[in-house]
């Protein structure tokens, strides 16, 4: 199955993602190559993205893209944005599958 989910490398393709899909959601899921539980939640990211279609999910490496992490004011990983035109509309700290299924549970349209 083709990765649902987008790599963020830049601060431009984060601007461009957001500006070019007005009213829908956007899950930045900020981690770290050297993050022990980023790695245990990234399965269940991706069955999260194959299984919802109408949400964008994406991924921002901290080390690699540190603009969109002082913008997030992003201070501990796991931690997973919740973007809608802009905004910043809800926030999950940490690798909880049920609190990130209830994220994406809570935010479905």
């Amino acid at each position: 199955m083709a990765d649902k989910i987008i790599h963020l490398t830049s601060k431009a393709q984060h601007d461009e993602l957001i500006k070019g899909n007005p009213g829908k959601i956007v899950l930045i899921d900020f981690h770290a190559t050297w993050c022990g539980p980023c790695h245990m939640i990234a399965p269940e990211y991706q069955n999260l993205a194959n299984a919802n279609p109408g949400i964008i999910f994406t991924k921002v490496d901290v080390d690699a893209v540190p603009e969109l992490s002082e913008q997030y004011g992003i201070r501990a990983m796991p931690t997973f944005k919740v973007v809608k035109d802009g905004n910043e509309t809800d926030e999950l700290r940490g690798a909880s599958k049920d609190k990130l299924n209830a994220l994406i549970e809570k935010h479905k349209a």
